[in-house]
């Protein structure tokens, strides 16, 4: 496929995902895979070292799913590379290699992303977005930063912002609109949350403040369970709810938490769920390892096999529950239960 024709298929493949109607998708899906195996080398590759290139997909299920790995060491892209603006990284670890997720516009990532948070918590415009993500911005290409300062400029507040290690500028700022009783979103890395509340204490009741944690501990805190680590927030922010994000680098879309670590799937998302010794077989229970098809992915490989482990509760709504043993620590939120 001409570079061209590849631009114009993302650019109509993305207006589906941005007006996508739920029961379209596994139609658009089938469409995707025959579109990828085609046109993405490495997935390409890996469909046929697995020998099922000749294999005939009739249903969703029968999609191979590529180990997230992949993205560590090689171009995941459809299509030739002249196709693409930049990449996103992933944080990773001291010294470990970092996934990075080619994309075709970022633009596109953008509002996308800001539909999946409207479509849970209504218009960008009615917040004022604090964005507390030390970590994420001390290095370049991080999509959750590209995100945050998307909403930041489409709240339209002078008191939206990020923070870094300023924890008195911002618990001052959340006393102001506090006091004021304003919708307040507070986007933070979870070990810089609990430092803000170590550094300022209590904050005031504010029963419009939203508390996001996302990107577990990157190492500066020993890791807890989520009752543990939402007790200790719902306390600090006397709040009755944590909210939690759940993202990575390697997908271009987002789910969110209202609470409990239950996630509601925006409609561009499907979860299975494999078995976790085997993982070429479905688990014959709800509890197993998580493979996501994101079809925001039209860009690069929408079939993903990730290394997180989950629980399906209805076809939009998962529980994450951790990790597999000796997987990296990763951006998402990977508390264990």
């Amino acid at each position: 496929m001409t570079i061209n024709k590849t631009i114009n298929y993302f650019k109509c493949f993305g207006k589906k995902v941005l007006t996508l109607d739920s029961n379209e998708f596994e139609e658009i899906a089938l469409e995707l895979y025959k579109f990828q195996l085609e046109n993405n080398a490495i997935y390409r590759q890996y469909v046929k070292a697995r020998g099922l290139l000749e294999k005939k997909v009739i249903e969703v299920k029968d999609i191979p799913f590529l180990p997230i790995s992949f993205f560590k060491n090689h171009q995941i892209v459809s299509g030739s590379m002249d196709n693409f603006e930049d990449f996103f990284s992933s944080s990773g670890t001291t010294g470990a290699i970092t996934s990075k997720h080619y994309y075709w516009s970022e633009e596109f990532y953008l509002k996308h992303s800001l539909n999946l948070f409207e479509a849970e918590y209504g218009n960008i415009s009615e917040y004022h977005v604090l964005a507390l993500l030390p970590s994420y911005l001390e290095r370049k290409g991080s999509s959750l930063v590209s995100m945050a300062n998307y909403f930041i400029s489409r709240s339209g507040s002078e008191n939206s912002g990020f923070y870094l290690y300023n924890y008195q500028e911002l618990g001052s700022k959340l006393e102001k609109l506090a006091a004021k009783k304003e919708k307040v979103l507070l986007l933070g890395v979870t070990f810089a949350l609990i430092d803000l509340l170590e550094q300022v204490g209590s904050m005031p009741k504010n029963e419009n403040l939203i508390v996001m944690e996302t990107g577990g501990m990157k190492g500066r805190r020993k890791e807890m369970i989520r009752d543990e680590l939402h007790h200790i927030l719902k306390s600090g922010f006397r709040l009755d709810k944590i909210h939690s994000e759940y993202g990575m680098t390697e997908l271009m879309s987002q789910a969110y938490s209202k609470g409990e670590g239950i996630y509601n799937l925006p409609p561009c998302i499907r979860v299975y769920i494999r078995d976790v010794n085997d993982p070429f077989s479905w688990s014959d229970r709800s509890q197993g390892g998580i493979n996501i098809i994101d079809l925001a992915n039209f860009h690069s490989c929408a079939f993903i096999e990730t290394q997180d482990l989950g629980r399906k509760i209805a076809e939009e709504k998962i529980e994450v529950l951790g990790r597999f043993d000796n997987s990296e620590i990763r951006g998402c939120n990977l508390i264990l239960n």
